[in-house]
């Protein structure tokens, strides 16, 4: 039977498998990662930090949200592999694992670390960080681009579908049935492109900002997918903090613009493998995707399962409603274009 850790016990579970001494100095402190798992830091006062991850069934939404346990261990073979796919460092290491229980230990990144979603809803914009995040994640989906190993590894959608489509795509037909078979087409279309590692949750709440570097965090949805989604969901995050500032907000779609622009044209991680495939990645087909996935993420984020926590005025919601449909029902030719789209509304 699973043992739930917490802050008040993780100290006593550590020591009776082995993980601190007996008469070792070290606390527990919860973190606010996400809705999905428990969190806990563990600061020592003569070895390093670390931190404990365990999953939970039950997502802590007001909705009705499960999902399997097993997440878990996807989550740690991707931090795993990203370690060869990423700059040392950007990815926490993992330390130790406990499969009875569904945890893991990972290294601990600086205490006084910067949550980047915190920072930009202060209103501090740093492209450079949107610029490094473009090149991120263009060498995670080009350097596993057609890679069979991955596909074996990481085809299976289960865990995406109840933590991705089920509460964003298939969710929002309740609140917008007249695009049923829309969201129908996207998952159908998603499914066809299923062409590199797709991380499904790389967000500003999971990138955490030191002064040495910008690391990531948090892979449970990763599977073999379309980047699609993942540029989608990226975007926009940073498109509702732009709804968010209103006409103080064109600073974030600044950042949006820096970020798809880095994607595209990361030197560090071209050329793509050649071959017929290889144009899937490639603007305009990629772009064209992408608006189908920003628009279906806004619209989840204010009448999905999960919907963000700063966007709690109705005419902002309606806003997002606005930009969203208008994606969908008047499609722009380009992901530039939707982002002049959304400049345009909040200056009018």
């Amino acid at each position: 039977m699973l043992r739930e850790i917490t802050a008040e016990n993780a100290i006593e579970y550590l020591r009776e498998q082995g993980q601190l001494q007996p008469e070792e100095v070290a606390s527990a402190e919860a973190l606010a990662w996400g809705v999905s798992n428990i969190v806990i830091r563990i600061d020592r006062e003569a070895e390093a930090d670390f931190v404990i991850k365990q999953s939970r069934k039950q997502l802590r939404t007001q909705a009705e949200w499960f999902s399997q346990l097993e997440r878990i261990w996807r989550e740690l073979e991707v931090m795993q592999e990203l370690q060869q796919l990423l700059p040392a460092s950007v990815v926490p290491r993992v330390l130790f694992e406990d499969r009875e229980n569904y945890l893991f230990a990972m290294e601990a990144i600086a205490a006084d670390h910067k949550v980047w979603k915190a920072e930009l809803l202060d209103g501090r914009f740093d492209q450079t960080v949107a610029c490094e995040l473009g090149s991120f994640l263009s060498a995670i989906h080009r350097r596993t681009f057609l890679q069979e190993q991955y596909q074996q590894r990481w085809g299976d959608w289960e865990i995406f579908d109840q933590l991705r489509i089920d509460p964003f795509y298939r969710f929002i037909v309740r609140a917008h049935p007249e695009i049923k078979d829309w969201v129908a087409a996207l998952i159908e279309e998603m499914s066809a492109h299923r062409l590199c590692l797709v991380l499904a949750d790389f967000s500003p709440k999971n990138i955490l900002i030191t002064e040495q570097q910008i690391h990531l965090v948090d892979f449970e949805t990763a599977h073999f997918g379309d980047p699609a989604f993942d540029l989608g969901f990226f975007l926009s995050h940073l498109l509702l903090k732009a709804v968010h500032f209103q006409a103080e907000g064109i600073p974030c779609i600044e950042l949006a613009e820096i970020f798809w622009d880095s994607y595209l044209n990361s030197e560090a991680v071209k050329p793509l493998e050649p071959g017929p495939e290889a144009a899937k990645m490639e603007e305009p087909l990629i772009g064209q995707r992408t608006i189908k996935h920003l628009a279906a993420c806004m619209l989840a984020r204010v009448d999905g399962k999960s919907t963000v926590d700063y966007l709690s005025d109705s005419t902002q919601q309606d806003l997002v409603r606005s930009f969203a449909l208008s994606l969908i029902l008047n499609p722009p030719d380009s992901i530039p274009d939707a982002f002049a789209r959304l400049k345009e509304l909040l200056i009018s």
